[in-house]
């Protein structure tokens, strides 16, 4: 569940990213960047998990099932949050140094 979440997460930034390319004002593509890394780091884990289970793997609990999907969404959550942060340490479209100005003034 956790490699599924990524990978979907993973394909809407790139298709997200690509309508807005080049411009990429919004630096989505740093997003792009965070969710394929996790969804490399969740295929590696597949793999190696397969490995030790074999076919047992494809038959899991529905606790599991649902572990996995809670962490495939916070994995998910985090990723927006540590892009936000980018965000706004970079302000790309200078919002925030606009609102600073405009209190202190």
């Amino acid at each position: 569940m956790t490699l599924l979440i990524t990978v979907f997460a993973a394909i809407i930034a790139t298709i997200v990213w690509y309508k807005s390319c080049p411009k990429d004002e919004m630096k989505v593509g740093t997003l792009c960047w965070l969710y394929w890394g996790a969804s490399v780091m969740w295929l590696v884990d597949a793999l190696f998990e397969y490995a030790e289970l074999k076919e047992e793997y494809f038959m899991p609990a529905l606790e599991d099932m649902i572990n996995d999907a809670f962490l495939g969404l916070a994995v998910v959550a985090l990723g927006l949050i540590i892009w936000l942060v980018i965000l706004m340490i970079r302000d790309p479209q200078g919002k925030i140094k606009a609102v600073l100005k405009r209190k202190t003034a």
